[in-house]
Protein backbone atom coordinates (compact mmCIF):
# COMPACT_ATOMS: atom_id res chain seq x y z
CA UNK A 1 0.00 0.00 0.00
CA UNK A 2 1.34 3.41 -0.99
CA UNK A 3 2.15 6.16 1.51
CA UNK A 4 1.54 9.88 1.19
CA UNK A 5 3.40 12.32 3.44
CA UNK A 6 1.60 15.59 4.14
CA UNK A 7 3.51 18.51 5.63
CA UNK A 8 1.97 20.88 8.17
CA UNK A 9 -0.21 18.09 9.58
CA UNK A 10 -2.65 19.21 12.25
CA UNK A 11 -2.98 22.71 10.81
CA UNK A 12 -6.22 23.59 9.04
CA UNK A 13 -4.70 23.87 5.51
CA UNK A 14 -3.18 20.39 5.69
CA UNK A 15 -6.05 18.70 7.53
CA UNK A 16 -8.40 19.65 4.70
CA UNK A 17 -6.09 17.75 2.36
CA UNK A 18 -5.63 14.81 4.75
CA UNK A 19 -9.36 14.42 5.35
CA UNK A 20 -9.97 14.54 1.60
CA UNK A 21 -7.33 11.87 0.95
CA UNK A 22 -8.84 9.65 3.64
CA UNK A 23 -11.99 9.51 1.52
CA UNK A 24 -10.12 7.98 -1.42
CA UNK A 25 -11.16 4.45 -2.42
CA UNK A 26 -7.50 3.44 -2.81
CA UNK A 27 -6.94 3.93 0.93
CA UNK A 28 -3.30 5.00 0.89
CA UNK A 29 -1.54 5.38 4.24
CA UNK A 30 -1.51 9.06 5.18
CA UNK A 31 1.54 10.16 7.17
CA UNK A 32 1.79 13.62 8.68
CA UNK A 33 4.75 15.78 9.58
CA UNK A 34 4.78 19.17 11.22
CA UNK A 35 6.69 21.73 13.26
CA UNK A 36 4.01 22.47 15.87
CA UNK A 37 3.60 19.50 18.25
CA UNK A 38 0.30 20.76 19.63
CA UNK A 39 -1.10 20.93 16.08
CA UNK A 40 0.47 17.66 15.04
CA UNK A 41 -1.20 15.60 17.75
CA UNK A 42 -4.61 16.75 16.47
CA UNK A 43 -3.98 15.44 12.96
CA UNK A 44 -6.01 12.60 11.43
CA UNK A 45 -2.85 11.23 9.79
CA UNK A 46 -2.07 7.62 10.76
CA UNK A 47 1.53 8.42 11.69
CA UNK A 48 2.88 11.78 12.86
CA UNK A 49 6.46 13.05 12.85
CA UNK A 50 8.00 16.26 14.17
CA UNK A 51 10.28 18.23 11.86
CA UNK A 52 11.96 21.66 12.31
CA UNK A 53 10.58 24.72 10.55
CA UNK A 54 11.45 24.97 6.87
CA UNK A 55 13.63 28.05 7.29
CA UNK A 56 15.80 26.42 9.98
CA UNK A 57 19.29 25.09 9.28
CA UNK A 58 18.22 21.57 10.24
CA UNK A 59 15.17 21.33 7.99
CA UNK A 60 16.74 19.79 4.90
CA UNK A 61 18.72 17.18 6.82
CA UNK A 62 15.72 16.28 8.97
CA UNK A 63 13.37 15.94 6.02
CA UNK A 64 15.72 13.68 4.07
CA UNK A 65 16.22 11.52 7.17
CA UNK A 66 12.46 11.28 7.57
CA UNK A 67 11.96 10.34 3.93
CA UNK A 68 14.50 7.54 4.21
CA UNK A 69 12.82 6.30 7.39
CA UNK A 70 9.17 6.48 6.33
CA UNK A 71 9.70 5.86 2.59
CA UNK A 72 6.57 7.64 1.34
CA UNK A 73 5.66 7.43 -2.34
CA UNK A 74 4.51 11.07 -2.54
CA UNK A 75 5.12 14.20 -0.47
CA UNK A 76 2.93 17.31 -0.51
CA UNK A 77 3.43 20.67 1.23
CA UNK A 78 0.71 23.11 2.30
CA UNK A 79 2.41 26.40 3.17
CA UNK A 80 4.47 28.81 1.12
CA UNK A 81 7.57 28.76 3.33
CA UNK A 82 7.92 25.00 3.18
CA UNK A 83 7.02 24.81 -0.50
CA UNK A 84 9.73 27.36 -1.32
CA UNK A 85 12.50 25.75 0.74
CA UNK A 86 11.70 22.12 -0.12
CA UNK A 87 11.44 22.98 -3.81
CA UNK A 88 15.08 24.05 -3.83
CA UNK A 89 16.26 20.49 -3.06
CA UNK A 90 13.52 18.54 -4.80
CA UNK A 91 16.10 16.51 -6.73
CA UNK A 92 17.37 15.10 -3.44
CA UNK A 93 13.79 14.35 -2.43
CA UNK A 94 13.29 12.46 -5.67
CA UNK A 95 16.57 10.60 -5.07
CA UNK A 96 14.92 9.15 -1.94
CA UNK A 97 12.34 7.53 -4.20
CA UNK A 98 9.67 10.11 -3.31
CA UNK A 99 7.52 11.85 -5.90
CA UNK A 100 6.48 15.49 -5.88
CA UNK A 101 3.89 17.22 -8.07
CA UNK A 102 5.17 20.80 -8.14
CA UNK A 103 5.77 23.60 -10.66
CA UNK A 104 9.32 24.61 -11.56
CA UNK A 105 11.16 26.39 -8.75
CA UNK A 106 11.31 29.64 -10.72
CA UNK A 107 7.49 29.65 -10.90
CA UNK A 108 7.28 28.99 -7.16
CA UNK A 109 9.73 31.82 -6.45
CA UNK A 110 7.62 34.21 -8.54
CA UNK A 111 4.36 33.25 -6.86
CA UNK A 112 5.49 33.30 -3.23
CA UNK A 113 6.81 36.84 -3.76
CA UNK A 114 3.73 38.91 -4.55
CA UNK A 115 5.55 41.82 -6.18
CA UNK A 116 7.16 39.43 -8.67
CA UNK A 117 3.70 38.07 -9.49
CA UNK A 118 2.45 41.62 -9.96
CA UNK A 119 5.22 42.40 -12.43
CA UNK A 120 4.45 39.27 -14.47
CA UNK A 121 0.75 40.17 -14.59
CA UNK A 122 1.53 43.75 -15.55
CA UNK A 123 3.84 42.57 -18.32
CA UNK A 124 1.09 40.29 -19.65
CA UNK A 125 -1.41 43.16 -19.80
CA UNK A 126 -3.67 41.78 -17.05
CA UNK A 127 -5.68 44.34 -15.08
CA UNK A 128 -4.07 44.61 -11.64
CA UNK A 129 -3.95 47.37 -9.01
CA UNK A 130 -0.83 49.49 -9.35
CA UNK A 131 1.83 48.34 -6.86
CA UNK A 132 4.88 50.24 -5.60
CA UNK A 133 7.70 48.47 -3.83
CA UNK A 134 8.45 50.54 -0.70
CA UNK A 135 12.21 50.82 -0.24
CA UNK A 136 12.27 54.13 1.62
CA UNK A 137 10.16 57.05 2.83
CA UNK A 138 10.21 58.71 -0.59
CA UNK A 139 8.56 55.60 -2.07
CA UNK A 140 5.93 55.72 0.65
CA UNK A 141 5.23 59.40 -0.01
CA UNK A 142 4.92 58.67 -3.74
CA UNK A 143 2.48 55.83 -3.00
CA UNK A 144 0.20 58.17 -1.01
CA UNK A 145 0.47 60.80 -3.76
CA UNK A 146 -0.21 58.45 -6.69
CA UNK A 147 -2.32 55.58 -5.35
CA UNK A 148 -4.59 56.97 -2.63
CA UNK A 149 -8.36 56.72 -3.11
CA UNK A 150 -10.84 59.52 -2.40
CA UNK A 151 -10.45 58.93 1.34
CA UNK A 152 -6.67 59.02 1.07
CA UNK A 153 -6.25 55.28 1.67
CA UNK A 154 -3.63 52.97 0.23
CA UNK A 155 -3.20 49.24 0.83
CA UNK A 156 0.06 48.01 2.38
CA UNK A 157 1.11 44.35 2.59
CA UNK A 158 4.19 42.15 2.65
CA UNK A 159 5.47 40.92 -0.69
CA UNK A 160 7.55 38.12 0.83
CA UNK A 161 6.58 34.55 1.68
CA UNK A 162 3.53 34.25 3.91
CA UNK A 163 -0.23 33.95 3.80
CA UNK A 164 -3.13 35.12 5.92
CA UNK A 165 -2.91 38.71 4.71
CA UNK A 166 0.62 39.06 6.08
CA UNK A 167 1.24 42.66 7.10
CA UNK A 168 -1.93 43.90 5.38
CA UNK A 169 -3.01 47.41 6.29
CA UNK A 170 -5.39 49.95 4.75
CA UNK A 171 -4.37 53.44 5.89
CA UNK A 172 -4.54 57.13 4.98
CA UNK A 173 -1.95 58.12 7.58
CA UNK A 174 1.68 58.47 6.48
CA UNK A 175 3.06 58.45 10.04
CA UNK A 176 1.09 55.33 10.91
CA UNK A 177 2.21 53.62 7.68
CA UNK A 178 5.85 54.48 8.42
CA UNK A 179 5.51 53.07 11.93
CA UNK A 180 3.90 49.94 10.51
CA UNK A 181 6.82 49.39 8.13
CA UNK A 182 9.30 50.00 10.96
CA UNK A 183 7.47 47.52 13.20
CA UNK A 184 7.46 44.76 10.57
CA UNK A 185 10.90 45.53 9.09
CA UNK A 186 9.00 46.05 5.88
CA UNK A 187 11.29 48.47 4.02
CA UNK A 188 12.34 46.82 0.75
CA UNK A 189 9.70 44.10 1.15
CA UNK A 190 6.28 45.69 1.58
CA UNK A 191 4.32 46.98 -1.37
CA UNK A 192 1.71 49.73 -1.52
CA UNK A 193 -1.25 49.27 -3.84
CA UNK A 194 -4.45 50.91 -4.94
CA UNK A 195 -7.45 50.05 -2.78
CA UNK A 196 -9.91 47.54 -4.22
CA UNK A 197 -13.39 46.52 -3.08
CA UNK A 198 -14.00 43.93 -0.30
CA UNK A 199 -15.32 41.41 -2.86
CA UNK A 200 -13.01 38.47 -3.59
CA UNK A 201 -12.98 35.30 -5.68
CA UNK A 202 -10.58 32.34 -5.88
CA UNK A 203 -9.98 30.00 -8.83
CA UNK A 204 -8.36 26.75 -7.68
CA UNK A 205 -6.88 24.52 -10.38
CA UNK A 206 -4.71 21.49 -11.11
CA UNK A 207 -2.53 21.39 -14.24
CA UNK A 208 -0.38 18.66 -15.77
CA UNK A 209 2.49 19.56 -18.10
CA UNK A 210 0.71 22.61 -19.48
CA UNK A 211 -2.79 21.13 -19.70
CA UNK A 212 -5.62 22.13 -17.39
CA UNK A 213 -7.01 19.10 -15.55
CA UNK A 214 -9.73 20.73 -13.45
CA UNK A 215 -10.65 24.08 -11.91
CA UNK A 216 -13.31 25.25 -9.48
CA UNK A 217 -14.24 28.77 -8.42
CA UNK A 218 -15.25 29.91 -4.97
CA UNK A 219 -16.27 33.32 -3.69
CA UNK A 220 -15.63 34.33 -0.10
CA UNK A 221 -18.50 35.83 1.83
CA UNK A 222 -16.52 36.75 4.93
CA UNK A 223 -13.35 36.22 6.94
CA UNK A 224 -13.29 34.44 10.29
CA UNK A 225 -12.44 37.01 13.01
CA UNK A 226 -11.98 39.67 10.33
CA UNK A 227 -13.34 42.28 12.73
CA UNK A 228 -10.39 41.65 15.03
CA UNK A 229 -7.70 42.70 12.57
CA UNK A 230 -6.62 46.11 11.33
CA UNK A 231 -7.03 45.07 7.69
CA UNK A 232 -10.20 43.00 8.08
CA UNK A 233 -8.32 40.12 6.42
CA UNK A 234 -7.29 36.95 8.27
CA UNK A 235 -6.77 34.43 5.47
CA UNK A 236 -9.39 32.18 7.10
CA UNK A 237 -12.63 31.95 5.15
CA UNK A 238 -15.82 32.05 7.24
CA UNK A 239 -18.29 31.35 4.44
CA UNK A 240 -17.34 30.06 1.00
CA UNK A 241 -19.70 29.66 -1.96
CA UNK A 242 -19.32 27.82 -5.25
CA UNK A 243 -19.49 30.19 -8.19
CA UNK A 244 -18.84 30.34 -11.92
CA UNK A 245 -18.08 33.23 -14.23
CA UNK A 246 -16.45 33.16 -17.66
CA UNK A 247 -14.49 36.37 -17.05
CA UNK A 248 -13.02 34.93 -13.84
CA UNK A 249 -12.07 31.77 -15.77
CA UNK A 250 -10.38 33.77 -18.52
CA UNK A 251 -8.44 36.08 -16.21
CA UNK A 252 -7.33 33.17 -14.01
CA UNK A 253 -5.94 31.21 -16.96
CA UNK A 254 -4.19 34.32 -18.31
CA UNK A 255 -2.69 34.99 -14.86
CA UNK A 256 -1.37 31.44 -14.53
CA UNK A 257 0.13 31.52 -18.01
CA UNK A 258 1.75 34.86 -17.19
CA UNK A 259 3.89 33.15 -14.54
CA UNK A 260 4.38 29.78 -16.24
CA UNK A 261 4.76 28.72 -19.86
CA UNK A 262 3.86 25.16 -18.89
CA UNK A 263 1.74 25.09 -15.71
CA UNK A 264 2.19 21.94 -13.64
CA UNK A 265 0.63 21.20 -10.27
CA UNK A 266 -1.69 23.38 -8.18
CA UNK A 267 -2.39 27.03 -8.99
CA UNK A 268 -4.89 29.02 -6.91
CA UNK A 269 -5.54 32.52 -8.23
CA UNK A 270 -6.81 34.99 -5.61
CA UNK A 271 -8.65 37.96 -7.08
CA UNK A 272 -10.29 41.08 -5.69
CA UNK A 273 -12.82 43.14 -7.63
CA UNK A 274 -12.04 46.76 -8.47
CA UNK A 275 -14.58 49.58 -8.57
CA UNK A 276 -15.31 48.76 -12.23
CA UNK A 277 -16.32 45.21 -11.35
CA UNK A 278 -13.19 43.61 -12.83
CA UNK A 279 -11.53 40.83 -10.82
CA UNK A 280 -7.88 41.80 -10.28
CA UNK A 281 -5.35 39.02 -9.49
CA UNK A 282 -3.63 39.80 -6.19
CA UNK A 283 -1.62 36.60 -5.75
CA UNK A 284 -1.25 32.99 -6.82
CA UNK A 285 -1.30 30.37 -4.08
CA UNK A 286 1.20 28.03 -5.65
CA UNK A 287 1.53 24.27 -5.23
CA UNK A 288 -1.02 24.10 -2.41
CA UNK A 289 -4.74 23.79 -1.89
CA UNK A 290 -6.60 26.48 -0.02
CA UNK A 291 -7.67 25.81 3.56
CA UNK A 292 -11.29 25.03 2.68
CA UNK A 293 -10.51 22.39 0.03
CA UNK A 294 -12.66 19.92 2.02
CA UNK A 295 -15.62 22.10 0.89
CA UNK A 296 -15.20 20.91 -2.68
CA UNK A 297 -14.58 17.32 -1.54
CA UNK A 298 -17.84 17.20 0.42
CA UNK A 299 -19.64 18.79 -2.54
CA UNK A 300 -18.38 16.01 -4.83
CA UNK A 301 -15.07 17.26 -6.23
CA UNK A 302 -12.13 15.72 -4.37
CA UNK A 303 -9.18 17.75 -5.68
CA UNK A 304 -6.54 16.17 -3.37
CA UNK A 305 -7.64 12.74 -4.61
CA UNK A 306 -7.33 13.88 -8.24
CA UNK A 307 -3.91 15.35 -7.42
CA UNK A 308 -2.49 12.16 -5.86
CA UNK A 309 -4.05 9.89 -8.52
CA UNK A 310 -2.17 11.83 -11.20
CA UNK A 311 1.08 11.94 -9.22
CA UNK A 312 1.08 8.29 -8.10
CA UNK A 313 -0.79 6.40 -10.81
CA UNK A 314 -0.92 8.75 -13.82
CA UNK A 315 -4.70 8.46 -13.59
CA UNK A 316 -6.77 11.45 -14.71
CA UNK A 317 -10.37 12.24 -13.77
CA UNK A 318 -13.20 11.63 -16.22
CA UNK A 319 -15.10 14.89 -15.90
CA UNK A 320 -17.95 16.02 -18.13
CA UNK A 321 -17.13 19.60 -17.18
CA UNK A 322 -13.48 20.57 -16.58
CA UNK A 323 -14.06 24.13 -15.33
CA UNK A 324 -16.49 24.61 -12.45
CA UNK A 325 -18.04 21.13 -12.35
CA UNK A 326 -19.85 21.90 -9.08
CA UNK A 327 -23.20 23.66 -9.10
CA UNK A 328 -23.26 27.34 -8.12
CA UNK A 329 -24.58 28.48 -4.75
CA UNK A 330 -23.28 25.71 -2.49
CA UNK A 331 -22.18 27.12 0.86
CA UNK A 332 -19.43 25.99 3.23
CA UNK A 333 -20.05 27.42 6.69
CA UNK A 334 -17.19 27.42 9.19
CA UNK A 335 -16.65 28.38 12.79
CA UNK A 336 -14.12 27.72 15.52
CA UNK A 337 -14.55 24.41 17.40
CA UNK A 338 -17.58 23.43 15.35
CA UNK A 339 -17.90 21.07 12.41
CA UNK A 340 -18.16 22.81 9.01
CA UNK A 341 -21.50 22.55 7.26
CA UNK A 342 -22.24 22.13 3.55
CA UNK A 343 -25.61 23.44 2.46
CA UNK A 344 -27.42 25.23 -0.33
CA UNK A 345 -27.87 28.97 -0.13
CA UNK A 346 -31.65 28.81 0.20
CA UNK A 347 -31.40 26.35 3.11
CA UNK A 348 -29.84 28.88 5.49
CA UNK A 349 -33.01 30.90 6.08
CA UNK A 350 -35.14 27.75 6.28
CA UNK A 351 -32.95 26.39 9.10
CA UNK A 352 -33.52 29.39 11.37
CA UNK A 353 -36.70 30.36 13.22
CA UNK A 354 -37.70 33.99 13.61
CA UNK A 355 -39.48 35.43 16.65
Amino acid sequence: MKKILIAGAGGAPSEGVINSLLKSSKEEVIVGMGSEPTDLVLSNAKEKYYIPYADSNDYKKSLLLLLNKVKPDLIHFQNDLEIFHASKFRDEIHACGVKTFMPDHQVIDTCVHKYKTYLKCKEAGITVPTNYLINNQDDLKRAFSDLADKKGNIWLRASSIGGGGKGALPTNDFVFAKGWLDRYSGWGDFVAAEMLTPDTVTWLSIWHEGELVVAQTRIRKGWTHGNRTVSGVTGVTKVGQTYSNSEVDRISIETIKAVSDKPHGIFGVDMTYDKNGIPNPTEINISRFFTTVLFFTEAGLNLPEIFKDIALYNEFPKLQVKINPLRDGLLWLRGMDTKPLLMQSEEVAKSIKNL
